[in-house]
């Protein structure tokens, strides 16, 4: 049935151990000994259905990757101009910050930098999260106020 299923020979030991290890996590143990064989049954239909999943995930995930590394990078104008005017722009977004506090910059950085919450902040600072999201605002505001000045004007939204 999981051969069935799966269409893969060697993918019915790795379903095998999966409807093992999700028998063993059952939370509910079962009553009636006469389910244990649809049980058991159910549990493979779904266990083989999460590995045709994820195979599906993962040959899709290495076409988009292949098909990312077969275009050709000539070095198009469009391409190229792309290119300068981001490591322009991320040039001039780090002498921005250079100008800025240490303690906006350090904000800015756990926020965006590290991608932390404003939990995590709060608790890294010894803040509230009110003032975590008004440190924020203010950080962004100099920020704003520092790339306008250096000539990087805010885009359409």
């Amino acid at each position: 049935m999981i051969l069935a299923r799966t269409g893969e020979m060697q993918a019915v030991d790795e379903v095998f151990q999966r409807v093992a290890l999700a028998a063993v996590e059952q939370a509910a143990p079962l009553a009636d000994a006469a389910k244990v064989a649809p049980w058991l049954h159910r549990l493979a239909v779904i266990q083989s259905a999460r590995f045709r999943r994820k195979l599906g995930r993962e040959r899709q995930a290495l076409r988009n990757f292949t098909e990312r590394q077969a275009q050709p990078r000539n070095g198009s104008a469009a391409s190229l101009l792309d290119w300068l005017v981001a490591r322009e722009r991320h040039d001039q977004t780090q002498t921005a910050l250079a100008r800025l506090e240490g303690a906006d910059v350090e904000v800015l950085m756990l926020k965006y930098g590290e991608r932390w919450s404003y939990r995590q902040i709060a608790e890294r600072l010894g803040i509230s999260e009110k003032a975590v999201d008004a440190r924020l605002s203010r950080a962004r505001a100099r920020l704003r106020h520092e790339l306008l000045a250096s000539g990087i004007e805010g885009e359409e939204q």
